[in-house]
């Protein structure tokens, strides 16, 4: 069924259950994780890992071969450090360092439907402002996704984030904003991260879409790196944290499929 001129596909109960399904390996890999991430591993190492970790499973990495611009992307995680916001391209020589912080988003697709989830990891001790960027971004999006309600409008999702960040002294980047998922990973709607209350589409449950602040230190400006036309990087060399989720509208509210 597709509602309204952006043709958003809603999700029947059998496909949310196999996104379900996609979404609990997602959410397995990002904690996995905690126990991977710390100094002297490569950004290769996680890359490896995460590949290793989805076929255990029988399924398949979500980013792996997506096409882009010049190239499509070569990895399996897109894993991004300090000032890389998204998109970073795990590479063998790149280790992490005391001090650093890395988002990593995964994906995978079982029984051809996707799903997608990022999070900010602590390398070793942070400082005081790399550890509150990661805990501000953590809490804007469970804010947001509290606000995934049937009849809300996806700008109450947006607000309650650019609220939250903007009074902690962030910004939120405004070129890379949530999605719609499914049989594609990226369908309508958009979901950004910055807007005003009771504005945009109505949420309807079946639709089916990740929430995912990106939050800066500094500016909220970014660019892409042309040396790869991937990785996206703050323009002022500030920090930036990433969480992600993939989320269902349902009758009564929401449910997290990518939580464990």
């Amino acid at each position: 069924m597709f509602i309204g001129v952006e043709k958003i596909k809603l999700k029947s109960k059998l496909e949310i259950k196999k996104m379900r399904v996609a979404g609990k390996v997602t959410g397995k890999l990002l904690e996995e994780l905690n126990n991977i991430i710390k100094p002297g591993i490569t950004t290769e190492h996680i890359n490896s890992f995460t590949e290793q970790y989805i076929r255990s499973f029988k399924m398949i990495p979500a980013f792996l071969g997506v096409k882009g611009i010049s190239i499509n992307f070569p990895a399996s995680a897109c894993v991004s450090v300090n000032d890389e916001v998204v998109h970073g391209i795990p590479n063998k020589s790149r280790m992490l360092r005391s001090g650093d912080i890395v988002s990593v988003d995964v994906g995978t697709i079982y029984n051809g439907y996707y799903s997608d989830a990022a999070k900010t990891y602590a390398v070793g001790d942070v400082s005081k402002i790399a550890n509150k960027l990661i805990n501000i971004t953590k809490l804007s999006l469970e804010l947001g996704i509290k606000q995934v309600i049937p009849g809300n409008k996806i700008g109450d999702i947006s607000f309650v984030i650019q609220r939250l960040v903007e009074d902690n002294g962030f910004t939120i980047v405004k070129d890379f904003v949530g999605h719609g998922i499914g049989k594609s990973l990226h369908e309508n709607p958009q979901i950004p991260n910055f807007g005003k209350k009771n504005t945009g589409l109505k949420l309807i449950p079946g639709m089916v879409f990740t929430i995912e602040p990106m939050v800066n230190v500094g500016n909220y400006e970014v660019y892409i790196n042309p040396k790869n036309n991937w990785t996206v990087l703050t323009k002022d060399k500030s920090l930036s944290a990433h969480f992600e989720h993939t989320i269902a509208v349902t009758e009564d509210g929401c449910e997290i499929l990518t939580n464990i």
